[in-house]
């Protein structure tokens, strides 16, 4: 079991180290560059130079590599509706990403689009679901339980499109949605070991070892970006896990650095719209603490310690 896991991981990280500077080389060769919003900070405009879509290897890397470890992965449903969702939310970012590269702007797919493909994905996901769980949610620590019934439909569509988006909208520095995603990963790895879920935990150390690989061309400074493609399948599997392993409360907790930006970004606009006025100085708020003359260095290092309070905190309260 252990030498499987292992193997996964290693594979994972050699396959992606690999391949990564040639995928970079393709990419500017086919100028396949990220599109910076015009309201990006100043300094980060010269990031529209930096290849996009890096997220294409580390989605299919750690799913191949999960199955040619061993194929009876597919036969399980848990593992499959995770790698479904991982693949499919970075389908959505796919196309978006694509959309955007080629008109050169950063609308890609409309919201409408974008939410309705999103919609179709939780459903199908909740249909496969439903029938070999519990639709019941735990509340960690007192162990209280709240039947949902019908009601978890809707649970798992926000839980799906808020993780995805949450990811989205943290993806704004070098390194930073990379590495606290993997604190992320790593935490819900461990409940997957404590749950027995082998083949989960199998994927998960795949992943965990394909985003090894590829921070070292995302950190400071970046040779590539995920871009939607990469965010939106990392979301979209933290949300996949979180259901399957019945831990949908600690997936706000693990996730924390994912909910905080997401949080900061509903409050400023709410408060734009209704008092015409800021509540903080920008948002995504990693932005802010740069304009409060931190470095980008400096604050992926903090988010990244927060991150791991935050991954941390879950997993204590998931193990009690």
């Amino acid at each position: 079991m252990y030498l499987k896991l292992v193997l996964t991981f290693v594979i994972s990280l050699v396959l992606v180290l690999i391949l990564m500077p040639k995928y970079i080389d393709y990419l500017k060769k086919i100028s396949f560059n990220q599109t910076v919003s015009e309201y990006s900070l100043k300094e980060y405009k010269e990031k529209a130079k930096t290849p996009t879509m890096g997220g294409v290897l580390f989605i299919i890397i750690p799913v191949i590599v999960t199955i040619l470890v061993d194929y009876r992965v597919i036969f399980d449903l848990n593992t499959m509706i995770v790698l479904l969702s991982f693949i499919g939310y970075g389908l959505i970012g796919f196309i978006d990403d694509y959309i955007i590269v080629i008109k050169k702007d950063n609308e890609g797919l409309r919201p409408k689009q974008k939410f309705a493909m999103q919609l179709i994905l939780a459903i199908a996901f909740y249909a496969l679901y439903m029938n070999k769980a519990s639709l019941d949610i735990t509340i960690p620590i007192v162990d209280v339980v709240i039947p949902m019934s019908g009601l978890y439909a809707i649970l798992v569509f926000v839980m799906f499109t808020g993780a995805s988006n949450a990811v989205n909208l943290t993806d704004g520095m070098d390194g930073l949605a990379a590495g606290c995603s993997f604190l992320a990963y790593l935490a819900f790895f461990i409940l997957a070991l404590v749950k027995q879920e082998g083949y989960l935990a199998t994927f998960i150390i795949g992943l965990l070892g394909a985003l090894v690989g590829y921070l070292k061309f995302n950190v400071s400074p970046a040779k590539i970006f995920m871009g939607d493609t990469g965010s939106l399948a990392l979301g979209g599997a933290l949300a996949a896990i979180a259901m399957v392993l019945k831990e949908e409360i600690l997936l706000i907790i693990i996730g924390g650095v994912f909910v905080w930006e997401t949080l900061c970004v509903m409050i400023q606009i709410g408060s734009v719209k209704l008092r015409g006025k800021r509540v903080f100085r920008y948002t995504p708020i990693h932005y802010s603490f740069v304009l409060s003359g931190l470095s980008e260095k400096r604050v992926v290092r903090s988010f990244w310690i927060l991150s791991l309070i935050c991954a941390l905190a879950g997993l204590l309260i998931g193990l009690l």
